[in-house]
């Protein structure tokens, strides 16, 4: 028992049946072979027979790859391919619309009650209150009749602007040729543009490029009426500066208001729009965007300097500065109504400034607002 080590409890196994003796005589020689048994070579035989059951590997399909071809509609913004956008519910349309409906019946039913009960009096007075009710109906009619032309009439002048933008800037013939026959319709029952229509008509006969054909008509029919033009801006200006600066404070935005409207129907029936109070109320509103867009409101430092600076009014009352800042602004009003109302771009014709119009609103007087301008130039 000395002369055999004793195995350790850890690898001692459990007895069995005529093996034990097995057992004691593997012992000795555990040890030493230990590290020969852990070798691969051993357990070649047992791993043969059992072999792992696991996934086998196997190769994978290519990916199949379809290239799209891009269409017209994804290059375009997100904004204009959606057309879906809900549009909002205009409460306010529906408002005034059901107001003005109802005051129709309402005047209707109060004009036939009147009727009836002047006939129930006297059948004189029943007549001559449908015939004043008649008076009405047509004056009312007329009036409607009127406003709708003078829109008509002021949409027109910036279609006859768009094609000849277009005739000059696609070199398009017929453009060109529509943009002739407006002219002639707008300005043909005026006895002040008659020369200019003679001269443009005997010399465009002579001419086949279309941008040379709308620069003469510039030339021949768009000169008279810019000087004139420019001195409405002028006087119109002038008005505005002395309002301002002797009105009172709660009165003088009615009053400036009132001046520029003036100054707009008057340049819009120059050019050939004559529009009625609601076309008036459009081309302010037609003002107010080119002016939002232009930036044509904003006076620059040196600018209201020079305004407030140069006149000696401006330095003895702020009320007088004032004046002469309001005077400014309209006189850009004024330019870009000029602008909306031609009926042709400016092209041969030199486009007046603001600076123009510098010396009339700063010196408060002189010659009614036409100093700055030269003496029209007689025909021939």
């Amino acid at each position: 028992m000395t002369d055999t080590p004793r195995a350790p409890k850890a690898f001692r196994l459990a007895p069995e049946t005529g093996g034990k003796g097995k057992a004691s005589d593997a012992a000795p020689h555990s040890d030493p072979q230990e590290p020969a048994a852990k070798k691969p070579q051993a357990s070649k035989p047992q791993a043969s027979k059992t072999k792992p059951k696991g996934r086998q590997p196997r190769a994978l399909a290519a990916p199949e790859i379809h290239f799209e071809e891009p269409s017209d509609d994804a290059l375009l913004p997100a904004i204009a391919r959606d057309h879906t956008i809900a549009k909002r519910f205009r409460w306010g349309t529906i408002l005034v619309s059901g107001g003005l409906g109802l005051a129709s019946m309402w005047a209707g039913l109060a004009a036939t009650q009147l009727i009836e009960d002047l006939f129930a009096r006297s059948p004189v007075l029943g007549w001559i209150g449908t015939g004043l009710l008649a008076l009405v109906v047509l004056a009312a009619v007329a009036i409607i009749l009127r406003e709708l032309f003078g829109l008509w009439r002021l949409k027109k002048l910036g279609t006859t602007q768009a094609d000849a933008t277009r005739a000059i800037s696609a070199d398009d013939a017929t453009a060109a040729q529509a943009t002739l026959a407006d002219l002639h319709s707008i300005y043909d029952a005026r006895p002040d543009m008659r020369w200019g229509l003679a001269q443009l008509k005997e010399h465009s006969k002579a001419i086949m490029d279309p941008a040379d054909r709308i620069k003469l008509a510039e030339r021949d029919l768009m000169k008279p009426l810019d000087d004139e033009a420019s001195r409405i801006i002028g006087r119109a200006a002038r008005r505005v500066s002395v309002v301002t600066a002797i009105a009172p404070a709660a009165l003088d935005i009615a009053l400036v208001g009132a001046q520029n409207l003036r100054m707009l129907r008057e340049l819009a029936t120059l050019y050939g729009g004559r529009p009625g109070t609601l076309g008036t109320v459009r081309l302010a509103r037609m003002v107010a965007g080119h002016l939002a867009v232009t930036g044509g409101l904003a006076l620059s430092d040196s600018v209201i300097s020079a305004v407030i600076g140069k006149g000696l009014i401006g330095r003895l009352s702020a009320r007088f500065g004032e004046g002469a800042v309001n005077g400014i602004l309209t006189a850009r009003i004024g330019l870009a109504a000029m602008e909306l109302c031609r009926p042709l771009p400016f092209l041969t014709q030199s486009r007046p400034g603001l600076s123009d119009f510098m010396r009339e609103v700063v010196s408060f007087g002189g010659d009614g607002g036409q100093g700055n301008q030269d003496k029209p130039e007689k025909p021939g």
